[in-house]
């Protein structure tokens, strides 16, 4: 049987250049600093992003707890959103292992916090508070429906937060995609930030890895707590060389998971026992409410793996599909008849 995965684009496997790349890359100790692969990929990174430095990291979840820790200090807050991967999926890391307190705030539809919120949110100096610290948000926005954050929103945003004496990190986990789905170059979406961590082992398709960028200081705070996490990863040189070919050949073809995932949508426009979750810019992502009387997310999740089309429930009625790599036209239009003969049956 063909199998149609939609789970996640974290299911990608390697290109054949990666795989090429990785047996020939050139290593050495990346904690001693002597991996050239390593400092290659963190440069191109970082230049990428228009910031001063990059750090590579294990996973995004690392890349993402790494900045909280060194932003913030034991007793600190961090204003978040409700939806935040940070807050919903990444096992409270900040409050385990850092003692941080997230402040959340609701996730409006388009991915963004309200600045207003934003702003009523930051504590006083008052001895009975948590010290306001930080700011994160999501970009694009996984549980908001894959949505994209603006330049003119992240603007606005470190406007504020510079206003008051606050630091902007960016879970950018997907930030490419944003960038390609709003035709910028992803410097302008980077450029309000204090640091932003994002994935190569996503739509970029590499096996591992995750960057952070931002100020030399700040990456050389980094470098020490991703080593109190056990982040220093020797040789580790194999696995920047996919994070090279990423960047360099992955990038622009993400538009075509954008409109692999724009003709799920309306392949499956009016199909009576789902509604698709609308989103101001499609990205890779797709969020479908299961409305049908007898069968909820989960027994359709079931029944479409029984026919092939994989898919990921996330409760008793939204199901999620993330177009990727491996996915073709074809794929997208055989996924669609599957799912209009599951629902009709």
């Amino acid at each position: 049987m063909h199998i149609i995965d939609l789970r996640s684009d974290t299911i990608t496997k390697p290109t054949p250049a990666m795989r090429r790349a990785m047996a020939e890359a050139e290593v050495g100790d990346d904690v001693l600093g002597d991996d050239p692969t390593v400092m290659r990929l963190e440069e191109m990174s970082a230049a990428r992003l228009g910031k001063e430095a990059g750090l590579f990291v294990a996973s995004g979840t690392m890349g993402n707890l790494v900045s909280l820790l060194a932003h913030c200090g034991r007793g600190d807050e961090v204003i978040l959103g409700d939806l935040a991967h940070i807050f919903i999926n990444e096992q409270g890391g900040m409050a385990a292992l850092g003692g941080i307190h997230p402040h959340t705030i609701r996730n409006q539809p388009d991915g963004t916090l309200d600045l207003a919120d934003v702003a009523a949110a930051i504590r006083r100096d008052d001895v009975h508070y948590p010290r306001t610290r930080l700011i994160t948000v999501e970009n694009t926005h996984n549980l908001c429906n894959g949505a994209a954050l603006t330049p003119e929103y992240m603007a606005a945003l470190g406007g504020l937060a510079r206003d008051r004496g606050l630091r902007v990190h960016v879970d950018g986990a997907r930030i490419f995609n944003a960038a390609v789905a709003l035709g910028i170059d992803v410097r302008l979406l980077a450029r309000d930030a204090d640091s932003v961590t994002f994935c190569l082992s996503k739509g970029l398709a590499a096996p591992v890895g995750s960057v952070i960028v931002g100020s030399r200081a700040f990456i050389a705070e980094a470098r020490r707590t991703r080593k109190v996490v056990g982040g220093g990863m020797r040789q580790v040189g194999v696995l920047a060389a996919a994070g090279i070919v990423a960047l360099e050949q992955m990038v622009d073809r993400l538009a075509e998971d954008h409109a692999n995932a724009r003709a799920l949508v309306d392949g499956l426009a009016g199909v009576a026992g789902i509604a698709v979750e609308p989103s101001a810019h499609r990205t890779n992502i797709v969020y479908l409410r299961v409305t049908h009387p007898q069968m909820d997310a989960r027994q359709l999740q079931e029944r479409l793996g029984a026919r092939g089309v994989q898919m990921l429930a996330l409760n008793s009625r939204l199901i999620r599909a993330v177009t990727h790599y491996h996915l073709d036209r074809r794929d997208i239009d055989a996924a669609v008849q599957v799912i209009r003969e599951v629902l009709a049956a």
